[in-house]
């Protein structure tokens, strides 16, 4: 039996489905590659990393355990910095990605420990690596707290986590099939 990409749609009933509306074919196209991409990450094993720091060789971002999602960052600097508070600092992780595929992308989160124990987290919240970039990974870390905190060289300090990104075009409209929540948003479905 054929199928399509994916190999658990048999291609008679992707024909049976397209041939039903052409707005079928697209939610189909769109679900093949949607869940095309998905299977990619799932297979992929390797991103292209270059050493900007020699002391990297030997420190390269790992996951934590076997079920961690993020490979940790470390602080690739010098000397011990001292961030005060309520201050903002780019600190410098000596290694440079080129993820290349761009239906991937690559975030800067925070790691929990340093935010609740110490007010460490990211300036920008969120760093988002485009799958294009291939410059140096540069941590922008904020100390919300009120006390100082010391920075190691090699401390770990953030997350980078690879996840999957789907490009869309836009369909402009006049208006929008009506939908439960509409334009409520703010805590519009409630507290709970």
């Amino acid at each position: 039996m054929a199928r399509c990409r994916l190999g658990f749609f048999s291609l008679a009933w992707c024909e049976k489905i397209v041939a039903a509306s052409a707005l079928y074919e697209s939610f189909v196209a769109g679900c093949c590659v949607t869940f095309l991409r998905l299977k990619q990450l799932i297979h992929m094993n390797s991103i292209s990393v270059k050493i900007l720091d020699a002391r990297m060789r030997d420190m390269l971002p790992t996951y934590a355990t076997q079920g961690s999602a993020g490979l940790d960052l470390r602080a690739c600097i010098a000397e011990s910095i001292v961030i005060a508070p309520h201050a903002t600092v780019l600190v410098p992780t000596g290694i440079a990605i080129h993820i290349a595929d761009p239906g991937y992308a690559a975030m800067i989160l925070p790691r929990s420990g340093l935010g609740h124990k110490h007010g460490i987290v990211l300036g920008n919240l969120v760093g988002l690596i485009d799958s294009d970039y291939q410059g140096q990974l540069m941590v922008s870390t904020w100390n919300r707290s009120d006390n100082e905190f010391v920075l190691q060289p090699m401390d770990r300090l953030a997350q980078l986590v690879i996840v999957p990104v789907l490009q869309v075009a836009f369909n402009v409209v006049d208006d929008f099939d009506s939908s439960e929540r509409g334009a409520g948003g703010f805590g519009s479905t409630g507290k709970l």
